[in-house]
């Protein structure tokens, strides 16, 4: 009996290590073409092969708006239908449309093209590599929350190194010797590398007898069990409201509303935390210059100082719940704490940023560090935050269901942050 009621050792952190993975590959495609920005924009200026002249394409706007509406719509057909497509299905499906999408837009690097056309089909791919990551990031949040609630920090850590690794490509293939059009194939081509990595890996994680145990839908009680012993605070608190119950262990999933109304504060944080994120990154932040007259420091100022710098804070952020977890789900803090966030948007705003209509408040490019430095790090820690509490919130026959809305609703704050990118950037 006492084999049933402890899960396995997990040898090695081989599984921490899939699932951290995992984080990696879901948000490395949507970095790839963040940290791509000057490449698509420098592609879309030049004059095309009849001749015509550049016009404004508003690239980073409609990149930002046209990648978030796909995930927030197949987020939200995710989060009522998982039940009816094995995610065995959906997320192998997901990681393979990704892999061919990325590889076309490697091939389409060499293929001279209309800035019309280029647009066209570049729009029409962040799209459907959108409509892919969405399906595979629901997913994977829903199979992360059966785990013991690091797990989903850890998931979210992987997430914030997408962004790292993505920024360091870039710097490299700038720096780098080769011609832009080379340096552009080996850097889309990184990403399906990476893409074919994670499916290994995803494929790996059921063969692991520590994931299997959590995986297994075929023995809820003891998963449930389990998953409670390794979360002592969590068990008070539900034993405290009553939650324990013999004949609530004994129902089935509840409904997608019963779940949202017991998180729906969390969904709300991360909503909130990602609209004010998106809102100016990047569309807004990739415009600030650098002030020091240096033409090798100005090459490289956007990818040092806006990408790498948030992504690492980012990441920092994320990592940080491993330490301190304050405030607590339960503090009225907590949501204070994710509103006051909002204060970002008119400092970032009043930076240094090229044919502004604002006068420069801070114009040092020390104060731009410090203002990305200060938002990248709440970004990461506070999403974090939300993401793992909210599985603590409900039964855990419930947590997949819970992983798949909050991932919902951290898409639906990407998408509203991209609207008001629209405003932002006119403003400005």
């Amino acid at each position: 009996m006492s084999n049933e009621k402890s899960a396995p050792v997990d040898r090695g952190q081989a599984v921490a290590l899939i699932i951290f993975v995992l984080g990696l590959g879901t948000l490395l495609p949507w970095n790839f073409f963040i940290t791509a920005s000057k490449y698509f924009n420098e592609r879309l200026n030049s004059t095309g092969t009849s001749g015509t002249s550049p016009k404004d394409y508003s690239y980073d706007s409609w990149m930002a708006l046209l990648s978030q509406l796909p995930q927030l719509l197949f987020t939200l057909l995710n989060s009522f239908l998982y039940q009816r497509v094995r995610e065995r299905v959906r997320v192998p499906f997901s990681l393979v449309g990704i892999f061919l999408l990325f590889s076309l837009t490697a091939a389409l690097v060499k293929v001279p093209m209309e800035p019309d056309n280029f647009f066209s089909i570049t729009m029409a791919t962040i799209w459907f590599i959108n409509m892919c990551g969405a399906v595979l990031q629901g997913s994977l949040f829903g199979m992360v929350g059966l785990f013991p609630p690091r797990y989903s920090t850890l998931f979210m850590s992987g997430q914030g190194l997408a962004g790292i690794f993505a920024a360091l490509a870039m710097l490299f293939s700038i720096l780098g010797k080769s011609d832009q059009s080379s340096a552009a194939l080996g850097y889309f081509i990184t990403p399906c590398v990476a893409t074919l990595g994670t499916l290994v890996c995803y494929l790996l994680l059921p063969r692991l007898k520590f994931a299997d145990f959590y995986l297994n839908r075929h023995q809820p009680d003891k998963v449930e069990e389990v998953f409670l012993e390794s979360t002592e605070n969590n068990k008070k608190d539900l034993e405290a409201n009553g939650k324990l119950s013999k004949q609530e262990e004994n129902q089935e999933h509840s409904s997608v509303l019963a779940v949202f109304k017991k998180i729906w504060l969390m969904a709300l944080c991360v909503t909130c935390v990602f609209a004010v994120t998106l809102s100016v990154f990047p569309v807004i932040t990739v415009r600030v210059r650098t002030v020091y007259d240096n033409a090798e420091w100005d090459n490289v100022f956007t990818c040092v100082c806006c990408f790498i710098v948030f992504n690492v804070m980012d990441l920092a952020g994320r990592t940080t719940p491993y330490i301190v977890q304050w405030p607590s789900k339960e503090s009225r803090w907590f949501p204070a704490v994710v509103f006051s966030r909002l204060v970002f948007i008119p400092l970032v705003m009043l930076c240094n940023v090229q044919d502004s209509k604002l006068t420069a408040v801070f114009r040092h490019d020390c104060a731009f560090v410090v203002i990305m430095a200060l938002f990248a790090f709440s970004n990461g820690y506070l999403a974090s935050l939300c993401m793992a509490y909210a599985p603590q919130l409900v039964r855990c026959k419930d947590c997949e269901t819970a992983g798949s809305l909050m991932t919902f609703f951290l898409v639906l704050g990407l998408a509203v942050g991209a609207s008001f990118s629209f405003l932002l950037g006119k403003l400005v």
